[in-house]
């Protein structure tokens, strides 16, 4: 009975020696580190290296070829908005087919010491029956001074003006001023670029200077026709408005006439309607 009993305890003690084992391995293990000591900080974690940006290429432009010289830009550069319309006849279609036409007219003439200044408004409504030619009507006032030089006499006829009293009226006065209302018909033709030809013809009421029985100058109502000729210049300003500088020479001048022989006018221009 013994002898069967020891090798039956053998057994069991090596069965239970993995079960010892685990549980001694489960038991926790004591702080053996020296007391007043904090532990140690945790591992900072790593963090990964980010990957290079790979590098973009430069953007390659193409050259824009220059623009080839022409008569208007012999450098091969244009100034901005050279291409906008100009005074109707220098682009291909003008801006609108009506335009206000005014005049502001200066003038002088002087025969025998006897000078004839002239100021002139004449507005007008203009038409354009093709890209370059226009007429209108319009209406006109005219204002006239006619002076005595004394020095210019005296050396024409040796001495004082031939008046009773030596003066150019009879008030004793040496100047006249009068003022003129009329109707004129014009026509323009554009002829290069800016240029045009500039015609009126004008029917006038006017207040002319004339010679009495005593030769004094005097005021003369009669109807005259003035018929003026010229050539222009013309200065766009945008789409609407140019300013216009003419000369004129009247045909039926004298130095009693309503307008001198040249007269210098200063026209504003505007485009109205389509």
């Amino acid at each position: 009975m013994k002898r069967h009993l020891l090798p039956l305890l053998l057994l069991a003690g090596v069965t239970a020696l993995p079960t010892l084992s685990v549980r001694a391995q489960d038991k926790p293990v004591l702080n053996t580190a020296p007391p007043g000591l904090p532990p140690p900080p945790p591992a900072r974690p790593v963090e990964p290296t980010p990957a290079p940006t790979p590098a973009t290429e430069p953007e390659v432009r193409e050259a824009v070829p220059a623009a080839p010289p022409t008569p208007n830009a012999p450098s091969g550069m244009d100034f901005p908005n050279r291409s906008n319309t100009k005074a109707g006849g220098v682009e291909t279609q003008p801006p609108s087919r009506k335009f206000l036409y005014t005049n502001l007219g200066l003038g002088f003439n002087s025969v025998s010491g006897i000078s004839n200044f002239n100021v002139s408004l004449a507005p007008a409504l203009g038409y354009r029956l093709t890209d370059k030619f226009a007429i209108g009507p319009g209406v006109s006032y005219s204002y006239n001074n006619y002076s005595l030089s004394p020095e210019a006499f005296f050396n024409s006829y040796g001495g004082n003006y031939p008046t009773p009293n030596g003066s150019l009226t009879k008030s004793g006065s040496n100047s006249l001023s009068s003022s003129s209302l009329g109707f004129k018909v014009f026509a323009q033709y554009i002829v290069y670029k800016e240029f045009f030809i500039h015609a009126e013809y004008e029917v006038t009421d006017a207040q002319l200077a004339g010679y009495d029985s005593q030769n004094y100058l005097v005021k003369i109502r009669k109807s005259v026709t003035s018929p003026l000729a010229g050539i222009g210049y013309r200065s766009y300003f945008g789409d609407k408005t140019a300013v216009d500088i003419v000369g004129l020479y009247n045909f039926g001048s004298s130095v009693f006439s309503l307008y001198p022989g040249f007269n210098l006018r200063f026209s504003l221009l505007f485009n109205i309607g389509k």
